[in-house]
């Protein structure tokens, strides 16, 4: 944190907000503001320069094209870069996922360059689309219950060696590739396919990209029976027979 203030950033709401993933922005801020914290909250566009001293950067979905062109624009602008060079945490969802690996493929058919931030690749898939509600188990690492979202993708993530799986699924397609995984991370860089937005549905992962940014191993508690209720409902829902 830089003069006592959190910064969070979520980056181009004009080109990755197809599925309601600001939403994830929203719920950082609350929680940051339940424990007291003063958060700036920046709302970056397309055509301005991506700061470099935020302490969290939230990326959401978009369609194919959006993709492209935040990807190129990210790539050209390299504020993201700087900003995990200086410690921040990123935490993206599905296009935005795809965009922090090496490449995915673009609405031209064409390899696109990502930012490398995490060591995946994306490919489109040749079945059926993913679309679901998906329930899976966090890495255990991470300290985090049952993972709960919805995904919407066609892409195929594959993990290089210094990625680790997000989680592992239960139920749902997840990275798309047959093994199970769910998402990538590394230590200060987390992707996910899940939608819900994934941070209403699992509040502790929110908490978890505080503890990151402010150094610590707990916060104070907030009243989570909103929270709660939603993941009950969403859990049940999603282990009804089809």
């Amino acid at each position: 944190m830089s003069d006592n203030q959190l910064r969070l950033v979520w980056i181009y709401p004009d080109l990755l907000s197809t599925y309601g993933d600001q939403g994830n922005a929203l719920v950082v801020e609350r929680r940051a503001r339940q424990r007291g914290l003063d958060v700036a909250r920046l709302d970056v566009r397309s055509d301005q320069p991506i700061p470099t001293s935020g302490d969290i950067y939230l990326i959401g979905g978009g369609e194919d094209r959006p993709q492209r062109l935040a990807a190129e624009r990210l790539r050209r602008d390299g504020g993201l870069h700087r900003a995990v060079g200086n410690g921040a945490i990123v935490f993206s969802v599905c296009a935005g996922y795809q965009i922090l690996g090496h490449e995915f493929i673009n609405d031209l058919g064409q390899r696109e360059p990502g930012l490398g931030l995490l060591d995946v690749v994306s490919v489109r898939g040749e079945g059926e689309r993913c679309v679901g509600d998906v329930l899976g188990d966090i890495d255990p690492r991470l300290g985090l219950p049952q993972l709960t979202g919805f995904e919407n993708h066609q892409g195929v993530t594959h993990l290089g060696p210094t990625a680790r799986p997000f989680a592992q699924v239960r139920q749902g397609n997840g990275n798309g590739t047959g093994d199970g995984t769910e998402g990538a991370y590394n230590d200060t860089v987390f992707g996910t396919y899940m939608h819900g937005p994934v941070l209403a549905r699992n509040p502790l992962i929110a908490d978890l990209l505080l503890k990151l940014a402010l150094d610590v191993n707990a916060l104070p508690p907030v009243d989570d029976r909103w929270y709660e209720a939603l993941r009950t409902e969403r859990i049940a829902a999603a282990q009804q027979p089809a």
